[in-house]
């Protein structure tokens, strides 16, 4: 399988336009890992299996499970209040599970950059006084950045150390993790990847993310070897692979446990979620990550000795996903992946009234207009949006389903997938895995 890996991998870059990727598979017992292309187009120096990619929101599972972590030590109750433990932040009543699930209801893409100290988590905290409220606590899923920078904050108060040292602490040293950093100043020790963005893949200028946000997903760069080993961990129900556990069964049981629907059936996430993990209805849990031209591929199949990890910096991931990840997980499984969504055919007319109007959120907003068989979304991308290769840009979706529109044309070979939540008839959000309020 190791050059068959690798030849999948080095075509699929070259197809896809991605100019650098790794891959790792543990698959019946033994590690596979591949890579290909440059880790910065701008140095030409090539990417290797050692090289650590950021890897983004997967992050939230490493985060979670340092957060189960003290629920096995007694010192969290799930359902208990944040305010019992962080007494200064703004939004206490909500629940430690409600963070978990992303279900806190206040506004999650909040990136401020609160400085390097150690207590930039708190200061951050202060900073989330003005987060406004989307939705009551509980109500809804919607995907919270914000939530896990709170979770990060805990895991640091509780600990009585910054969350890059609990992290160091209690799963990097129990897990074995060599190939890992949490700070710029550490991933000069490491072959490192940079992200390249817009059209024509330029380096992204600002590499080094708000360590604010770090908990969340900001700074964490692995070799996907470290994440396939969080992985395994997690399918052996809480045991390292070198037999330390890690975790109780519980608290993994807990994780892997549906605890919320995703509107419109999970597009673009997995259909429900879990503790800080993603639960996809075809039989495998995990996460995807992104950073600034950065995107991580993370599933894990319980029961049948199977993790894969995949990222890329830049170009099409979502081609790479499809050519190289998913024929992977079918051939080394049986199961079957299901196709991306596509539009219909032969769309269905829609009365657009419903759904008309602006929707705002911190990072990006929408307008929505009717139009013949469909709705015109125009996407009005925010500074940090821009900073990433976004556009002001309209779109048309057609009807797919219930309340659900999807793309008529695809955007970097994917269609885009959008619900609506409505109240009384009349559309109170737009769904896009995060819950985007009615202006």
């Amino acid at each position: 399988m190791d050059m068959d890996l690798q030849d999948r991998l080095q075509k699929a870059i070259e197809e896809h336009g991605v100019p650098g990727a790794s891959v790792a598979v543990w698959r019946d017992g033994r590690l596979y890992e591949a890579a290909a292309g440059v880790v910065n187009r701008n140095t030409g120096v090539a990417a290797t299996t050692d090289s650590v990619f950021q890897v983004g929101s997967t992050t939230k599972v490493w985060t979670a499970a340092l957060v189960m972590q003290l629920a096995d030590e007694g010192l969290v109750e799930l359902d208990s209040p944040v305010g019992e433990y962080l007494p200064d932040f703004a939004h206490g009543a909500v629940t430690v599970r409600q963070l978990l699930m992303h279900s806190a209801g206040f506004d999650g893409d909040l990136f401020e950059d609160t400085g390097r100290g150690d207590d930039c988590l708190d200061k951050y905290l202060e900073y989330l006084r003005g987060a406004g409220r989307v939705h009551e606590p509980g109500e809804i899923f919607s995907y919270c950045n914000a939530g896990y920078c709170v979770l990060g904050a805990l895991v640091a108060r509780l600990r009585g150390v910054s969350w890059e040292q609990a992290m160091r602490g209690h799963l990097f040293g129990p897990l074995g993790v060599t190939h890992a950093a949490l700070l710029g100043e550490e991933a000069v020790y490491f072959r490192a990847a940079v992200g390249h963005v817009g059209p024509d893949n330029a380096v992204y200028s600002e590499w080094l993310m708000p360590r604010s946000n770090a908990p969340a997903g900001a700074t964490m760069s692995l070799a996907l070897r470290e994440l396939v080993a969080f992985g395994r961990t997690l399918a052996a129900g809480g045991v390292a692979p070198d037999g330390t556990r890690v975790l109780s069964q519980e608290s993994v049981a807990a994780m892997l446990t549906p605890q919320i629907d995703v509107p419109g059936g999970g597009a673009p996430l997995a259909e429900k979620w879990g503790l800080g993990v993603e639960l996809f209805g075809w039989g495998a849990f995990g996460h995807d990550g992104n950073t600034p031209g950065q995107s991580t591929f993370w599933r894990i199949v319980p029961g049948s000795d199977f993790v894969i990890a995949m990222t890329g910096n830049g170009g099409s991931f979502a081609g790479l996903v499809a050519d190289v990840a998913m024929p992977v997980i079918e051939e080394a499984t049986g199961l079957t992946v299901p196709s991306p969504r596509v539009p219909p055919r032969e769309p269905a007319a829609v009365d657009g009234a419903p759904y008309e109007g602006g929707y705002r959120g911190p990072q990006y907003g929408y307008e929505v207009a009717a139009a013949e068989n469909g709705l015109d979304v125009t996407l009005l991308p925010g500074p940090l949006m821009e900073s990433m290769g976004a556009t002001r840009t309209t779109r048309r979706y057609v009807h797919f389903d219930g309340e659900s529109f999807i793309s008529a044309e695809p955007e970097d070979g994917r269609y885009d997938s959008i619900t609506f939540v409505l109240r009384d008839g009349r559309a109170t959000y737009l769904h896009n895995g995060r819950a985007v309020a009615r202006a």
